[in-house]
C-alpha cells in the first residue's frame, strides 16, 4: 500500500544520503593520506640523502670527526628506518583498508541502483495490473488471472539485502539484532 511505499522510499532515500555522504568523505581521507605518505616518504628519501653526504663528508675529515660524523648519520639512519616502517604501515594498513572501503562504497552504490530499478518495475507492474482491474471489474476471470500474476510480482520492498549489514525492511519488520545493535549504538 501506499504507507509502505513511502516507508520504502524513505529508507532509499536515507541510504542513498549515507552512502552520497561517505562518497565525499572518503574522497577527503583518500586525498588527504596520500598526501601525508607522500610526505612521509619524501621527508625520509630526503633524510636517506642527508645520511649519505654526512657519511661522504666524514670520509673526508680526520679521525676523530670522522666517527663523530658516522654516528651521527647512523642514528640519523636509525630514524629513516623508523619513517620506512610508517610508510610501509601507511600504505598496509592505512592506505589498504580505505581502498577496501571505497570498493565497499562503490557496491553499495550499485546495490541501491539495482534495487531502485527493481522496485521501479514492480511499482509499473502494479500499476498495470490495476489499471486493467479498473478497465474491467466486472471480469472476474481476468481478475482471478491478474491476481494470480501478482505473485509473480517480486516484492522488493518487503526485505531487500543491500550489502552486509545493509537493509530496507517493509514497515512494521525489525532488523537483525546486530543490525539494531549498530543503529542504537
Amino acid at each position: 500500500d501506499m504507507r509502505d511505499s513511502l516507508f520504502c522510499n524513505t529508507q532509499v532515500k536515507t541510504m542513498e544520503n549515507i552512502v552520497t555522504n561517505a562518497e565525499k568523505y572518503f574522497g577527503k581521507f583518500c586525498i588527504l593520506m596520500a598526501a601525508y605518505t607522500r610526505k612521509t616518504a619524501k621527508l625520509r628519501d630526503k633524510s636517506d640523502l642527508l645520511v649519505k653526504q654526512l657519511i661522504d663528508y666524514g670520509n673526508t675529515e680526520n679521525p676523530e670527526l670522522r666517527t663523530t660524523v658516522k654516528n651521527f648519520a647512523e642514528e640519523l639512519a636509525k630514524v629513516q628506518d623508523y619513517r620506512q616502517a610508517e610508510v610501509e604501515r601507511l600504505e598496509v594498513k592505512v592506505i589498504a583498508p580505505l581502498k577496501m572501503y571505497g570498493v565497499l562504497i562503490k557496491q553499495t552504490r550499485a546495490e541501491i541502483k539495482k534495487f531502485n530499478k527493481a522496485r521501479n518495475n514492480e511499482i509499473k507492474q502494479l500499476e498495470k495490473l490495476e489499471k486493467i482491474r479498473q478497465k474491467s471489474p466486472s471480469d472476474r476471470q481476468m481478475i482471478v488471472s491478474l491476481s494470480g500474476m501478482q505473485k509473480f510480482v517480486p516484492r522488493v520492498c518487503c526485505y531487500a539485502r543491500l550489502h552486509p549489514g545493509i537493509y530496507l525492511l517493509h514497515k512494521g519488520e525489525k532488523a537483525p539484532t546486530h543490525v539494531q545493535r549498530a543503529f542504537h549504538h
